[in-house]
């Protein structure tokens, strides 16, 4: 579309619901906290190993995909680096315009220095409350929800569940379950999120993304998840008839509609969310392309579609550089993107009240503007 470009989606505001913190590290920060804790790395260069962690990543496999993380995780094992990895993660957000994200992390794999799962958590929201306020004194605020992630392939989901309910006054807004689907359904910590609900707590789970359409069933119908974390492989479910099939009032023909099948209208009629990851989907395998991607579709079908970055420093991405993607091969506008970023308001984890705060007084009047 004319007129819209990255410089000027940087400038709006948007939300942001799945980012790891863990995947989002600065590649120069990467460097010095390695050398700090004796961590080899495969570059010492700040800008060869963020092309190195792009092109790693870029594999088309989900599991190789993952292996990535050792060396970031590696780097967070300390309160130090807890610590300025989610402060730079705040202050690098908010400089791309996201007034509000839900960052996520698993706090188990931050124990190999001797740390607790609380001291974990306490570190991280110290990190974000420290970049969330030197944002604000940038003129650029932002607020930040963490997640708390269970690893599907592990047996500590109750213990996180806990963890994440006695801090949910203290930053933490929801749980997550990640990793490897491919033999680790999400019902293997059916216990956890019973506990979630009974406690009232909001979920997400990793679905429908390297795996299909009963790893979606099962997050929905069997564990409760409040949001898909990907979803993107709900597409399987959906049929898109080819050729005319009806005559219109004028005479003509025109295409059948797309056929939902059960899982998909049911997930489209409760409003479920889908965390979809454009860049980080198509890297995973889980989309052939940008231009391919499902997302166009889902949208076009009003499904409660969000677009999110994933993991920013495996692909090289932000939240502004998803959106500029999507005008380009869609031909979205203004008003595609303001819809994206008010679904991403509606689905967060935040209290209502405070949804319709970010949502009428900071980015129904920017986007107004944008519109004209």
């Amino acid at each position: 579309m004319a007129g819209i470009s990255h410089s000027d989606i940087v400038k709006a505001p948007k939300a942001l619901l799945h980012d790891h913190l863990d995947g989002g590290l600065r590649p120069a920060t990467i460097v010095e906290l390695a050398a700090a804790v004796g961590h080899e790395l495969p570059e010492t260069d700040p800008a060869r190993l963020g092309e190195w962690f792009v092109a790693a990543a870029d594999s088309g496999s989900l599991e190789r995909y993952l292996e990535t993380f050792a060396h970031t995780v590696a780097v967070m094992q300390t309160v130090e680096g807890l610590h300025r990895v989610a402060k730079e993660c705040a202050l690098d957000l908010a400089a791309d315009g996201v007034v509000y994200a839900e960052v996520r992390y698993a706090p188990e794999q931050h124990l190999e220095r001797g740390l607790t799962l609380d001291q974990v958590v306490e570190t991280v929201e110290a990190g974000f409350r420290e970049g969330s306020a030197e944002a604000a004194a940038q003129g650029t605020p932002i607020r930040i929800g963490t997640l708390l992630t269970a690893m599907r392939h592990a047996a500590r989901s109750q213990e996180i569940a806990e963890l994440s309910v006695r801090y949910r006054d203290a930053g933490v807004v929801g749980f997550d379950i990640a990793g490897a689907e491919a033999g680790f359904p999400p019902t293997r910590h059916l216990d956890a999120f019973e506990y979630l609900q009974r406690e009232n707590f909001h979920f997400t789970i990793h679905a429908g993304e390297a795996f299909g359409l009963p790893s979606i069933w099962e997050a929905i119908q069997w564990c409760g998840a409040d949001r898909l974390g990907h979803g993107v492989r709900l597409i399987d479910d959906i049929t898109v008839v080819g050729g005319p099939s009806a005559v219109t009032p004028t005479g003509g023909t025109q295409s059948a509609p797309p056929v939902l099948g059960r899982l998909a209208a049911y997930v489209r009629d409760k409003r479920i969310p889908l965390e979809l990851c454009p860049s980080s989907n198509v890297q995973t395998g889980a989309a052939e392309s940008i231009s391919a991607h499902p997302i166009k579709l889902l949208r076009d079908l009003r499904f409660r579609v969000t677009v999110n970055t994933d993991n920013r420093l495996m692909s090289g991405t932000s939240m502004s550089r998803e959106m500029t993607l999507l005008t380009e091969a869609f031909g979205w506008g203004w008003a595609e993107l303001q819809w994206l970023t008010i679904n991403a308001m509606k689905s967060a984890f935040i209290p209502y009240d405070e949804r319709l705060v970010l949502i009428n007084e900071v980015i129904k009047p920017a986007y107004a503007k944008l519109i004209g």
